[in-house]
């Protein structure tokens, strides 16, 4: 199974609404963490397939050919 950002997206949400909810201030901020650590690993992955999408589009373009082909004449 590949993660996606809204896995992560989701997780650090989940952590948020555990922070508010915590009575202890070192489970609050160990939820805090959670939460910065899950936001960054989204960021990462969308980052990475930015790039990746950027990357097979200047592929694509390399590969595709420049225009129609002239004909060649016997004939010059």
């Amino acid at each position: 199974m590949s993660a996606t950002s809204e896995f992560y997206l989701t997780r650090a949400a989940e952590s948020a609404r555990e922070a508010e909810n915590a009575v202890l201030d070192n489970v609050r901020e160990r939820c805090r963490r959670s939460e910065a650590a899950w936001l960054a690993m989204a960021n990462r992955l969308t980052r990475a397939e930015t790039v990746r999408a950027e990357h097979a589009a200047q592929k694509a373009a390399r590969t595709e050919p420049a225009g129609p082909a002239l004909p060649v004449s016997g004939n010059a």
